[in-house]
C-alpha cells in the first residue's frame, strides 16, 4: 500500500483547511457534559440517531445532578431509539455519579481521568480533548481508519497504530481540526464501499489504486 509524501501530507491537510477553516462535530451539546453524554451514546449509533434522541434530553439533564433527578428508568426513555440504551443509560447514570463525587460535577481535562469514567474508552477520550479542550488528538473510528489507510495517510493494522501514525504524520499547524476533517472526509466522501473520488478534493494527493475519477 503507497504512503504519501510528507509534502502530500502538507497538501492534503491544507486543501481540507481552505474548503472547511473550522469544523465541527455533528453531535449536538450544549456544554462539556452534554457533549460527554452525546458521545458516550454515538458509540455503534450515528449522530443523527443521537441528536434525535438527546434534543429533548438535554432540555431537562444537561449536568450530572439533572441526570440524576432524571434517574436512570426516564433516561432509558429518552434514549430507547439508540443501540445499546440500556448499558448506555447505566454508564451515564455511573458516570455523572463519579463526577460530582472526584470533580465536582465537572469533565475532567486530563485522559487518564477521562478514562476512569463508565462508558468512556481511549476514542471517547480523545473526542472531548480535541472537541472540549483543544488538545491535539485524534480519535480513530472506522471512517477516519478507512480513510487513513485507504489514502496513505497513515497505514496502520490497528486503531491504535493509525492514531499513533496520524499524530506523527500530520502537520502541527492543522492537529487541532485534523480529528474532524477526516471523520467528515470519511463520512461523505471517502465512503466505505463507493469512495466518491470523482468529487473528492483531495484526490491528487490520495494514494489509493483503485480511486475512480
Amino acid at each position: 500500500m503507497a504512503r504519501m509524501s510528507k509534502n502530500q501530507v502538507e497538501e492534503f491537510f491544507k486543501i481540507l483547511a481552505n474548503d472547511n477553516p473550522t469544523p465541527k462535530t455533528e453531535l449536538n451539546y450544549t456544554n462539556d457534559y452534554t457533549l460527554l453524554v452525546a458521545v458516550v451514546l454515538s458509540a455503534q449509533a450515528t449522530d443523527t440517531g443521537v441528536n434525535k434522541a438527546t434534543a429533548k434530553l438535554f432540555e431537562i439533564a444537561d449536568t450530572p445532578n439533572k441526570m440524576l433527578k432524571l434517574g436512570h428508568e426516564s433516561l432509558i426513555e429518552h434514549i430507547r431509539t439508540i443501540g445499546l440504551f440500556r448499558n448506555k443509560a447505566k454508564n451515564i447514570i455511573s458516570l455523572s455519579e463519579q463526577l460530582i463525587a472526584e470533580y465536582a460535577g465537572k469533565v475532567p481535562a486530563s485522559r487518564e481521568s477521562l478514562e476512569s469514567l463508565p462508558g468512556v474508552g481511549r476514542k471517547t477520550a480523545n473526542v472531548i480533548l480535541n472537541t472540549a479542550f483543544s488538545e491535539p488528538t485524534i480519535a480513530v473510528d472506522t471512517h477516519i481508519f478507512r480513510l487513513a489507510n485507504r489514502t496513505g495517510l497513515a497505514i496502520g493494522d490497528s486503531v491504535l497504530d493509525v492514531e499513533k501514525n496520524l499524530l506523527r504524520r500530520v502537520p502541527k499547524t492543522y492537529m487541532k481540526h485534523a480529528h474532524h476533517w477526516l471523520i467528515l472526509h470519511g463520512r461523505y466522501v471517502c465512503k466505505a464501499r463507493s469512495p466518491r473520488c470523482n468529487v473528492c478534493i483531495v484526490v491528487n494527493e490520495c494514494r489509493y489504486k483503485e480511486k475512480s475519477i
